[in-house]
């Protein structure tokens, strides 16, 4: 009776999730993100129930996948790979059960079939090895060194304190280390050998006499049988055809070696008592770092000292001169043209040692007769042109979606690092991501040390002012959140709620009691996005070009969501200017000269040049929801044309004459364009705010022209091209001058759902 009203009520919570990501209702929408929280945390306290959770999952994604609602699939998925990363004790068959799921969505379009692939990778591993994927994410997060998996991962939080308050700084500052300080090297350890034992032993294992003998082992034995199992599993993974009965085999030698074989034969025929019960195997929140985003150049110094540690003395000294130790540079990758004084015919030259040939061999025959080749054909690693969106071998580390220009692999460089920058803010903290990122970008085309060896992943959790809830509209600083959410209903669901916690945390009262056990709902929902968050959207960064003064020459700047152009107030009139006349209305705005590319839905070419006058314009890289059903984009195409071009609105002055004599309206004109420039006719100069923020302030500008960023190219892909290319470097000339745009990735949990 106990395990079917426990069933019931983890039914329940199921269908609340499901019922949240399409509520309407204001009762359900302030509880919105606690429901899958309260999920997850039920079967944590009762590991039992997972068995149970995991067949209700099952049924609720054959159901949606047969009624076809398909807005439930992904969240559906992501929650129930969450609770197989986690949970022991799950049957080989339920296993199959959700990897013969995910192959049947593959026949899907995109995102449902990538999330579902990058499940399948996982779970095929997951079936032969048990416990690989708990194994990996903590040796990642943690960064506990190991020779047969070193790989690593670390959460970079960044907060700007001139747009987020103190008050939330700190809260969530004490939040993390709070949660980090009971997470111990050693504790990290014990958790790695215990699940990777039970998940592979099952009720073979006593769970209980295991916790106490690790509890009881000194730092030396447990370091002894955590590096043992951690290689046990790795080497089993690695394999082409791994045996689970193998993996079982081994496991079993350590486990009763760490217990002894008169305790590890029980097994778990001596059930645990209700106080004997041994807590369950936490999954470690990862390690995050708490940064304060004073410094433009902080971002890349924070990767640099991730990567190399020891490079912090040099980083004050000279940025640009930061040379990570261990990697050449482009030069290293480069063909060395070598003055050949031979014939060029092979039975001429001198054979190396392994080029011996027997005389009077059909091979020592055609060897007389061919030539040598002038270069010799450089051969690349098998991994070397994939898309950049692998970063390491199959399984946990496997991220799909991205574009093959994100950063390719150099040969024999190993990318072990994932740096996951996670940015708290509003729509001004973006413009302040994308710039960093653009120079990061930038920088890496005279080193190109980075991209080689790390995976970056950008996040943005929306933390804005606090607003009335009866207000209709969306914030004016969280556009960016407003448009995340709408293309991702999971995101909406789970990250766009976290600003009022976020909220409620800052204004609860301290506790310094660190002994005390809290369930941090925030950091939890923070590692839960990290984590599965793993689909990214990807925004196009604008560069604007601005003419001032014709002394100072041109400055150039970036924006990702919006500029707004004001006319300045009018200066003095020059001598010799015509006085107006008295009773003539003063003509409002400046007289513009706009030239812009329209945006088409076939990408041709169409040149519109106009002359108006205008109180103003705002161009946005981010489209209103009222826009998505124009003429131009259809409703089902809008959030994936829409955010790759500029919408423009211009506030036109409009003239028109009466009895009364001349008076002045105005009419708001919207389009859209892949680039622009834009011209004051008259004396009028320009105000331009780039991304909302006032500190990105251009004053009396007089024009100023706006186009999508170009993508940085490296020195190094410039020669992998020219290596490449059958036909010399004169054809690859205008391949390259059409360089493609620059465009930051945002992650999500499921890209753009069309």
């Amino acid at each position: 009776m106990e395990s079917s009203d426990a069933e019931l009520d983890l039914q329940r919570s199921v269908h609340a999730v499901l019922r949240e990501l399409s509520a309407q209702a204001p009762a359900l929408q302030s509880n919105q993100g606690m429901w899958r929280w309260s999920l997850h945390k039920k079967v944590e306290r009762d590991p039992g129930k997972n068995p149970a959770l995991v067949r209700i999952l099952l049924r609720e994604l054959e159901k949606a996948e047969n009624e076809d609602l398909r807005h439930v699939i992904i969240p559906l998925l992501h929650t129930l790979m969450y609770v197989l990363t986690k949970a022991t004790g799950i049957t080989e068959e339920l296993y199959h059960k959700t990897y013969a799921f995910c192959t049947r969505l593959l026949t899907l379009p995109t995102p449902y079939c990538t999330v579902a692939l990058d499940c399948a990778i996982r779970l095929k591993t997951e079936i032969a090895v048990p416990g690989t994927l708990y194994q990996r994410m903590v040796l990642a997060e943690q960064n506990l060194m190991s020779d047969v998996y070193p790989y690593q991962e670390r959460v970079f939080l960044f907060v700007d304190p001139e747009l987020v308050s103190p008050s939330v700084c700190s809260a969530l500052l004490l939040e993390i280390e709070a949660a980090q300080e009971q997470q111990t090297p050693e504790a990290c350890m014990r958790h790695v050998v215990s699940h990777a034992l039970q998940a592979a032993l099952g009720e073979a294992c006593h769970p209980s006499a295991l916790h106490r003998k690790l509890q009881a082992s000194s730092r030396r034995v447990l370091e002894y049988y955590f590096h043992a199992v951690v290689t046990a599993v790795e080497q089993m993974a690695d394999e082409a055809n791994p045996s689970r009965a193998e993996h079982l085999e081994r496991l079993e030698e350590i486990y009763y070696s760490l217990l002894g074989p008169a305790v590890a034969a029980k097994g778990r025929c001596g059930s645990d008592t209700l106080q004997d019960r041994p807590p369950s195997i936490p999954l470690p929140s990862p390690y995050i770092t708490f940064h304060l985003w004073t410094d433009q150049e902080q971002l890349w110094k924070e990767l640099v000292l991730f990567l190399h540690p020891q490079s912090q003395l040099r980083l004050s000294a000279d940025l640009e001169a930061l040379d990570l130790q261990g990697l050449g540079p482009d030069r290293d990758l480069a063909r060395v043209s070598m003055l050949s004084t031979d014939s060029g015919i092979e039975r001429d030259l001198p054979l190396g040692a392994d080029e011996l040939l027997i005389p009077s061999s059909p091979e020592m025959e055609r060897a007389g007769l061919q030539r040598k080749g002038g270069i010799k054909k450089r051969v690349w690693p098998p991994d070397f042109s994939m898309p950049g969106s692998w970063d390491g071998p199959p399984g946990l580390h496997r991220r799909t979606g991205r574009p093959s220009g994100d950063g390719e692999l150099l040969p024999g460089v190993s990318r072990v690092h994932t740096a996951r920058v996670l940015v708290l803010g509003d729509d001004r903290m973006l413009g302040r991501l994308a710039q960093a990122y653009h120079k990061l970008r930038k920088r890496e085309t005279q080193k190109f040390c980075l991209t080689p060896r790390l995976s970056l992943q950008l996040y943005y959790i929306p933390v804005l002012a606090p607003q009335d809830p009866t207000a209709s509209r969306p914030p004016e600083l969280g556009e960016l959140a407003t448009f995340l959410g709408r293309a991702d209903p999971w995101y909406e669901s789970t990250v766009n709620t976290l600003c009022s916690a976020i909220h409620k945390l800052a204004e609860m009262p301290l506790c310094l009691d660190t002994t005390r056990t809290v369930d941090p709902f925030i950091l939890d929902v923070i590692t839960y996005y990290v984590r599965m968050g793993t689909q990214p959207i990807y925004f196009q960064i604008y560069t604007v070009k601005i003419f001032s003064d014709p002394s100072q020459g041109v400055t150039e700047d970036i924006f990702l969501t919006e500029l707004k152009v004001k006319i300045q107030d009018s200066k003095s009139p020059t001598e010799g200017a015509t006085p107006r006349r008295r009773g003539t209305p003063d003509s409002p705005g400046a007289e513009l000269s706009i030239c812009y590319q329209k945006a088409l839905l076939s990408h041709r070419p169409r040149e519109v040049t106009v002359s108006l006058r205008a109180t103003g314009l705002v161009l946005k890289a981010i489209p209103d929801s009222d826009a998505e059903g124009s003429a131009d984009c259809p409703p089902a195409a809008a959030p994936v044309v829409a955010h790759k071009c500029l919408n423009v609105s211009v506030t036109e002055v409009v003239k028109s004459s009466n009895l009364a004599g001349r008076s002045f309206s105005t009419v708001t004109n919207t389009f859209r364009t892949s680039s622009i420039q834009i011209q004051s006719q008259d004396q009028r100069l320009l105000m331009l705010l780039l991304d909302k923020d006032h500190r990105r302030t251009f004053r009396d500008v007089v024009r100023f022209e706006v186009g999508p960023c170009p993508e940085p190219c490296s020195r190094t892909q410039k020669s992998k091209m020219s290596w490449l290319s059958p036909h010399g470097q004169k054809e690859m000339e205008p391949a390259q001058s059409t360089s493609k745009p620059l465009l930051m990735p945002i992650n999500t949990f499921s890209g753009i759902i069309q």
